[in-house]
């Protein structure tokens, strides 16, 4: 090969190593954007939770429970690192979850009333692990409009998990 063809491709090779060394990291298209932490609910009624973010990572439990609220705390690609209401994390693929919004009881029970009052009409005493859909927590007052089943009504904000304190649904 002749001088100034080798100089030539070691140039280029020395210019495409260097230039991916020093090219900037871009976040994968595939990443959310949204923000870190945030409230998602479960799509189907099997969804595995693994141990990494990727098929060959093992299954470390299987959630049999359709809506119920997960925590996500990272991202990777198309994979969410989420954190259950008794504290367990794992990995869900993003396809397996959801942006509505869910509550899971984690009181004995929790009361619903007619109105974000607790000297309004009761409506219904929702027990433990049952799951519920938000409705709205308004800036107003420090509850919020729950619907389980074919009860809809506020609660106070405590005794359920998947809305943060303080924050506001419409």
């Amino acid at each position: 090969m002749p001088r100034i063809v080798r100089k030539f491709l070691h140039s280029l090779i020395a210019m495409l190593i260097l230039g991916s060394i020093s090219a900037p990291i871009v976040a994968n298209a595939q990443e959310s954007g949204l923000p870190i932490p945030r409230f998602v609910a479960l799509r189907s009624d099997k969804v595995h939770l693994r141990s990494g973010p990727g098929l060959r990572y093992p299954k470390v439990w299987i959630y049999q429970r359709r809506n119920m609220p997960m925590e996500v705390i990272s991202e990777f690609e198309t994979w969410r690192k989420v954190r259950d209401w008794e504290g367990s994390e794992g990995w869900v693929h993003q396809s397996l979850l959801i942006g509505s919004r869910h509550v899971i009881v984690t009181a004995d029970t929790i009361t619903l009333y007619s109105a974000a009052d607790e000297n309004a009409r009761k409506i219904a005493l929702i027990s433990n692990s049952v799951i519920g859909r938000i409705e709205s927590c308004p800036r107003a007052v420090d509850w919020c409009q729950l619907q389980f089943s074919d009860f809809e009504g506020w609660a106070p904000r405590q005794g359920y998990w998947g809305v943060y304190d303080g924050e506001y649904i419409e």
